[in-house]
């Protein structure tokens, strides 16, 4: 698929309200692995005294997991395909999104954020990055 493709898809998309309220369902999954993305990143840099960027990686892997069984039983519905397809392309998903968040984690901290703050809005930057690329490739359901 082409990114002019990709793009015109988006576009109808929009215009389809059950995909706003997917949206709002990827949303709550979204927040509730976000606040565990959060937790279990305090947890491991405060409690366990981990450095920030292999906190950052347990974090994303304890969240991911949740963000997967909820996308694909209640936001996307996608019970049906194959879960062990679903769950590679989720993870590769994940992994690019990881990566923007790293990216963003590094440079806030270089900048002299807190480690937190930091990472709370390194989840923030790379979300959209999920929801297209989940949306359109791990449980496309073309």
């Amino acid at each position: 698929m082409t990114p002019t493709n990709t793009a015109r898809r988006i576009g109808r998309g929009t215009r389809k309200p059950e995909n706003w309220a997917q949206l709002v369902r990827f949303a709550v999954v979204g927040a509730s692995g976000y606040v565990i993305n959060l937790v279990v990143f305090w947890l491991a840099t405060d409690k366990a005294d981990l450095h920030h960027v292999l906190a950052a990686v347990i974090a994303f892997v304890v969240a991911v997991t949740n963000n997967f069984l909820w996308n694909r039983h209640w936001t996307f519905r996608a019970s049906a395909g194959h879960a062990g397809f679903q769950a590679a392309r989720f993870l590769t998903v994940s992994v690019i999104s990881l990566g923007v968040n790293l990216l963003i984690l590094q440079a806030l901290i270089a900048l002299g954020m807190p480690e937190i703050g930091a990472q709370a809005i390194a989840v923030a930057v790379a979300t959209p990055v999920n929801f297209i690329g989940n949306k359109l490739w791990t449980f496309d359901g073309r």
